[in-house]
């Protein structure tokens, strides 16, 4: 069984963060992943899109997987379907990744605790720009 961190771990990581991988981030602004990737970069936290064929977003290099990134960002926010998250988890446990979290309905257990074995904190199924936005 699959538990998130309490409501003040997650406020806690959320205040910690810096730099958030976006994996599926769109390039059309109607889509979710690009409104909350666009709203949590006017909370201050630097966006890094992950979307293959795409160069840029949001004024940032964007990379084809989180492989790619030239560095470890503190949050890895995947925002595509629950068979993706596997190779996502994958690549994060390789580069050492710290915190992963699964948007709304991206729900894979198995995946979320292989990370959370490797030492990630994890969140699934549930909004960083939702919870993001409660915080003070």
């Amino acid at each position: 069984m699959f538990e998130n961190p309490s409501r003040t771990e997650i406020a806690d990581l959320l205040r910690r963060v810096k730099t958030i991988a976006v994996v599926g981030f769109s390039p059309k602004p109607a889509r979710p992943s690009h409104g909350v990737a666009r709203a949590l970069q006017g909370y201050g936290y630097r966006i890094i899109p992950v979307r293959p064929a795409l160069a840029e977003g949001l004024g940032e290099k964007a990379y084809a997987c989180v492989a790619d990134l030239p560095e470890i960002p503190d949050l890895v926010d995947v925002f595509r379907t629950p068979d993706a998250v596997d190779a996502i988890v994958d690549d994060c446990i390789a580069l050492g990744v710290k915190a992963l979290w699964l948007q709304d309905g991206v729900v894979n257990v198995a995946a979320a605790q292989r990370a959370r074995a490797a030492g990630m904190t994890v969140v699934m199924d549930r909004c960083t720009l939702r919870d993001r936005s409660t915080l003070s």
